[in-house]
This record gives structure tokens, C-alpha cells and sequence, in this order.
């Protein structure tokens, strides 16, 4: 049975602040939609800022002190919100455009793409974070990993396409039979058209993606974005030049890995020796 959902713990502060926003706006005879061209964001961000479903970035809070003509409120607001249940708060905007995305396309290279996690390996990987966070924390946790693989089963799935470094399919996370599971997993999902995976086999001679994972993603206004994570933060990436030069880094790494079938045969060897 799923671990019953708990609200989230900033939920009131988080609508809270949109009121500010809404009434920062509405003082200054402004619309959402002129406010978000002034501070540069889709109006869409801007209505779920003030409905408290988004989280308001320092950033962009600043950018409305300055138009709203306030003496650093909202940049306040933003900086001493409480994190989102547990998520970082670049990561939680990133999550709300994951869920809508039109394409993805990710490359990994310690452990299985979140989007294509067990239920058994994802609970395994969360279960090695140091330190220890306790088996409530990561059932709740694992239940929200598995819960953004919906988008897998959207009537029209987005475009995806991962490529996973060996080394991720070679660590025994959670054991044989978790491990056996997730490989069989991935199996599958090489053979689902809307999928495109492919592995980056060891002992290559040159390697694209030596700075490490990432994402990109393009969202339902055609916008491009990229998303990466550190060990103890999250960056969404905005500015075009920067997704640009991670767009040719993920054309490269497909270059550089095995192809469908190659990959089809890797997983099957891997599989023929658990």
C-alpha cells in the first residue's frame, strides 16, 4: 500500500506569499501578464506564484521589488521560505516542468534515470544517502520518484531519451534481486517506441560527459531548459547559450554510445549473468 500523502509543510507560506505578490501587483494597477513581462516570466508562473502553487525564486522576487516598487519584501519572502517537502526549491519548479514536458532528454551516470526506476531500486538508491533519513522519509520519498513516472503513460507521452553510463548498470544497488528487476525494467522500456535508450559503454576513448549528469527539457511553450544536480544542490538552467553548449554535450554522448540494438544487447548480457 502507497504511503499516505502528508501536505506540504510550507504549503500555507508558499500561498501566503503569492498573496503578496497579488497585492504587491494589484497596488501598482498592474495585470499578470504585464508584471510577467516586466520581470520575465511565462504568465502561467506568475498565476501559480500567486495561487501558492510555485515557488517564488530569489531571483525573480528581486526582479519584482524593483518593478513593484518594494523595499526588498519578496526577496525576503523567497529566501526564508522553507524548503518544499524535503525538494529543493530549484528542484521542485524543475519537477513542475518535468510533469508537462514535451521532450526530455537525460543522461546519468552513477545510477538509473529517476524516470525509469523500480519501485525496489529507487527505495535502494534513496536508502544510501548519508546519512540516514529514516524509512518514513524514504517510502515518502520513493512514492513521489514513482509518481513522476506518469508521464510515461500520458495519453501523449513526451519525446525521451536517455543515455546511461555502464557503470550504472554494472553497481548491484539493493541487491541480485533488485538488480535483476531493474534490469528486465530497462529491458522493456528499450523496446516502447516513445522510449530512445542508450548506454554509454566503458573503455571508451573520448567522453562528452566527464562534468558530470544532467537533463534537458523542452516544456509545452517551446522553451528550452537544463537541469542538473550536485551533491548538495540543483540548478535550472535558462540562459540559452548554457542550455546550448549541454545540447551539443547530449549530441555528442549519442554519438559516442552504443546504439539501440548494441544497448538491447548489453542489457540482454548483463541480464544472462544475474
Amino acid at each position: 500500500m502507497p504511503p499516505r500523502k502528508r501536505a506540504r509543510p510550507n504549503s500555507t507560506a508558499m500561498k501566503m506569499v503569492g498573496e503578496q505578490v497579488a497585492t504587491g501587483r494589484v497596488a501598482k494597477g498592474m495585470t499578470q501578464r504585464t508584471l510577467a513581462e516586466q520581470v520575465v516570466v511565462d504568465i502561467e508562473t506568475l498565476a501559480s506564484i500567486e495561487q501558492g502553487r510555485r515557488v517564488l525564486m530569489p531571483d525573480v522576487a528581486e526582479r519584482m521589488d524593483r518593478v513593484l516598487g518594494l523595499p526588498g519584501l519578496l526577496t525576503v519572502a523567497a529566501n526564508r521560505l522553507p524548503e518544499v517537502d524535503m525538494i529543493p526549491a530549484w528542484a521542485e519548479e524543475y519537477m513542475e516542468r518535468e510533469a508537462e514536458a514535451l521532450a526530455l532528454s537525460w543522461y546519468d551516470t552513477l545510477t538509473v534515470p529517476g524516470l525509469l526506476q523500480t519501485k525496489g531500486y529507487a527505495r535502494a538508491v534513496l536508502g544510501c544517502r548519508v546519512p540516514f533519513v529514516g524509512e518514513e522519509k524514504i517510502e515518502l520519498q520513493t512514492a513521489r520518484r514513482l509518481q513522476r513516472q506518469e508521464i510515461l503513460h500520458r495519453p501523449v507521452p513526451p519525446t525521451l531519451s536517455f543515455v546511461i553510463w555502464e557503470p550504472a548498470l554494472r553497481d548491484r544497488i539493493g541487491g541480485d534481486a533488485v538488480y535483476r528487476e531493474q534490469l528486465r525494467h530497462l529491458r522493456t522500456c528499450a523496446d516502447r517506441p516513445t522510449i530512445s535508450l542508450q548506454v554509454l559503454p566503458l573503455g571508451i576513448t573520448a567522453h562528452a560527459g566527464l562534468d558530470g549528469p544532467f537533463t534537458l527539457l523542452e516544456t509545452p511553450e517551446f522553451q528550452h531548459l537544463a537541469y542538473s544536480e550536485t551533491q548538495r544542490g540543483s540548478f535550472l538552467v535558462r540562459d540559452p547559450n548554457e542550455v546550448s553548449i549541454l545540447s551539443q554535450k547530449y549530441a555528442m554522448l549519442r554519438s559516442q554510445a552504443l546504439n539501440f540494438a548494441e544497448t538491447k544487447g548489453l542489457l540482454d548480457r548483463l541480464l544472462g549473468e544475474v
